[in-house]
């Protein structure tokens, strides 16, 4: 999800509490924060040597005590926290990713929002590393199968019904 699809989700219904989802189902505690919004470019080479750039929007939550239970955060007051980076933020097509920390910090692209109930759920999922130079490394295609080659039986999980590998 982008930013410009989560500022659109957030001023349609602003007086509503927010929820985020992690991508087990538990959800970050309802007296969550966002801390930071930060405008987030990384440079980097791959292992075959070719450099990339990607850019994105993150949003740092903090969890702080559980006595402050009363503390929700609601779409628009979110939607003012994101309004105040745009003074440095390029566009509103970044992608969004959340930071969260529960034993470890880490980072969980947006998938989608939705109502459940009375409540603006964000839904988080997954990052996934990878070889960015699968052909020079020697590697096959890989569909995210355990970051194992795309088994060739029907029914596998990376097979679709024709038998062509296919994304889990």
């Amino acid at each position: 999800m982008n930013l410009k699809e989560l500022k659109s989700c957030l001023q349609k219904r602003p007086e509503l509490n927010l929820a985020i989802a992690l991508p087990d189902g538990r959800l970050v505690p309802a007296h969550d924060h966002v801390t930071e919004v930060g405008h987030v470019v990384k440079k980097f080479v791959d292992c075959g040597g070719t450099f990339h750039t990607t850019e994105s929007c993150v949003l740092q939550t903090f969890v702080g005590s559980s006595i402050d239970d009363g503390h929700r955060l609601a779409a628009g007051k979110l939607a003012q926290i994101l309004g105040f980076a745009d003074a440095f933020r390029p566009t509103d097509e970044l992608a969004v990713e959340v930071e969260y920390e529960d034993g470890l910090v880490s980072q969980f692209p947006l998938t989608g929002a939705g109502l459940v109930g009375d409540v603006l759920t964000l839904q988080l999922g997954l990052k996934h590393t990878d070889c960015l130079a699968r052909e020079k490394c020697g590697i096959e295609e890989s569909c995210g199968c355990g970051g194992e080659p795309a088994p060739a039986e029907a029914g596998s999980c990376c097979v679709d019904p024709t038998g062509s590998r296919a994304c889990c």
